[in-house]
């Protein structure tokens, strides 16, 4: 492999890819896909949909199955660079297999919680020679605030981005505080008054959902939801926006 790319794909809707992306995806000769089972299998057709709307000559897609990893470790950091260097292992296997250009589809935009840009470091440093460009996309926490129809903060305030088991250990930011990789819905060991909160899942994907409202009166509602959507299809992305009010 001479060369690849590693393409934000926005929050599942094809039609949050970019030109950019585009152009890039019709070069590649091959695509990797990190898949997650049987009960994710959605999220490796999705990715299949938007390849078939956008590139229409010849290309593999190469399957790599996600190794496990302990999902609440003690030693967090630890165990999740441990499953990096397992990841990058199975890509350099993967790259070997491709003579020309590649590409792997990321959920959202390569910088923003996403491990793969760790990883393709992790395959260079190991020995393999090969360039690389990046193509940013459309995050899901753009795409929430679109849905919703609002600005992610108020004037002159910061936005906090973090995840949920920080968002736990810390609490609220100053000024709005965006929740991403939220397992088990941290928002409820929050004080609920006088806070607000926008939620969506499966945002840009045709079983989108939205619930907006003050935490306190809408915060069980979803937690209800978000388990009967996780029970329906085997697993949810979801991404939250928190304020005080």
């Amino acid at each position: 492999m001479r060369k690849l790319y590693v393409i934000g794909i926005g929050a599942g809707d094809p039609d949050q890819v970019t030109m950019q992306a585009v152009k890039a995806m019709r070069e590649a000769d091959a695509f990797f896909v990190i898949g997650k089972g049987d009960e994710k299998r959605e999220l490796v057709e999705v990715r299949t949909a938007i390849l078939a709307e956008h590139v229409a000559g010849p290309h593999r897609i190469i399957e790599i199955t996600d190794p496990p990893r302990e999902r609440t470790p003690d030693d967090y950091t630890g165990v999740v660079r441990d499953w990096h260097e397992r990841r990058a292992e199975l890509l350099g296997a993967a790259f070997d297999e491709v003579d020309g250009v590649g590409a792997i589809l990321v959920w959202g935009d390569p910088a923003l919680y996403d491990s793969t840009l760790r990883m393709v470091e992790l395959v260079l440093a190991g020995g393999r020679a090969f360039d690389y460009e990046v193509i940013p996309g459309v995050t899901s926490v753009a795409a929430l605030a679109a849905r919703h129809r609002m600005v992610l903060h108020r004037i002159g305030e910061p936005v906090h981005v973090t995840t949920g088991r920080r968002l736990r250990e810390d609490g609220l930011g100053a000024g709005s505080t965006v929740v991403m990789l939220d397992g088990d819905c941290a928002f409820t060991d929050l004080p609920a008054d006088g806070v607000h909160i926008w939620w969506g899942a499966y945002l840009g994907m045709p079983d989108e959902t939205l619930i907006e409202g003050p935490l306190a009166e809408v915060g069980e509602r979803i937690v209800t939801r978000r388990a009967e959507l996780r029970a329906a299809k085997g697993w949810i992305m979801d991404v939250y926006l928190l304020r005080r009010r």
